[in-house]
């Protein structure tokens, strides 16, 4: 017998909707500060209202859409949000890092170590996105403290938008593979220092590329009806920054 919801829709047809919707969101497909209502997704996922509903208030929770009366809006890039994001995995990230050396056997780096080379070289964004994503959060769970590995979770999944621009280019992805071992590379060295501080100025990094593009590329994005809020200091740092490459 096919698995149901509450509402009795069949869990597999509620999953795909929502596979589809998030991936429509994060490829930018569906452009951030768009508005889209649940008839037009009817339509566009041949999908029946409740399902709709559902990944509508899955991707609510996540973050990436807002429901406002009787209709939903696609979150802005908001600058400010990126920002904090950023502050708080340089510290939430580090001390994971700290607690992996403390704790990780040599099976668990092994098996991430694993993770990591399996994915590396993809030609697709997509996996590009899943090899960052995959690291940071084995690195956070060799830590053993599964709040600190949640609230890293969280934080990668309201930064997977953006994400997607950091990842963009072949050597975007493969810059972010040398970075992501060396931190592993230290932690199986047993020095916390230097997994910490690896760590840090990787996630620091990553975040001045992508204000650094935004920025470069505001007009444009927001021609394409995109929308992007937040502190404009922020945007006049980003546009002074040394050019991104494509």
């Amino acid at each position: 017998m096919t698995e149901t919801t509450e509402n009795a829709v069949p869990v597999s047809q509620t999953s795909q909707l929502y596979d589809n919707l998030r991936e429509a969101i994060l490829t930018l497909d569906i452009a951030p500060g768009e508005r889209i209502s649940e008839r037009g997704l009817e339509g566009r996922f041949h999908a029946s209202r409740t399902p709709v509903r559902a990944a509508l208030s899955r991707l609510e929770r996540e973050g990436l859409i807002l429901h406002e009366g009787r209709s939903w809006t696609v979150t802005p890039i908001d600058l400010d949000e990126i920002a904090s994001l950023a502050e708080l995995r340089g510290v939430l990230e580090p001390a994971a890092a700290r607690l992996a050396v403390q704790r990780a056997s040599a099976e668990q780096l092994d098996e991430v170590r694993a993770h990591l080379d399996g994915l590396r070289g993809s030609p697709d964004r997509e996996t590009g996105i899943r090899m960052g994503s995959t690291f940071h959060l084995d690195l956070a769970a060799l830590g053993g403290n599964r709040f600190v590995t949640d609230a890293i979770a969280d934080a990668l999944t309201r930064l997977e938008r953006t994400r997607w621009i950091e990842v963009r280019t072949a050597a975007a992805r493969e810059a972010a593979w040398e970075e992501h071992s060396a931190v592993l590379d230290a932690v199986r060295a047993g020095n916390a220092d230097r997994a910490a501080e690896l760590l840090a100025a990787h996630v620091a990094g990553t975040n001045d590329r992508l204000l650094a593009w935004i920025g470069q590329e505001r007009r444009r994005l927001r021609g394409a009806g995109m929308s992007i809020v937040g502190s404009t200091g922020l945007l006049a740092e980003a546009e002074q920054a040394e050019p991104v490459g494509h």
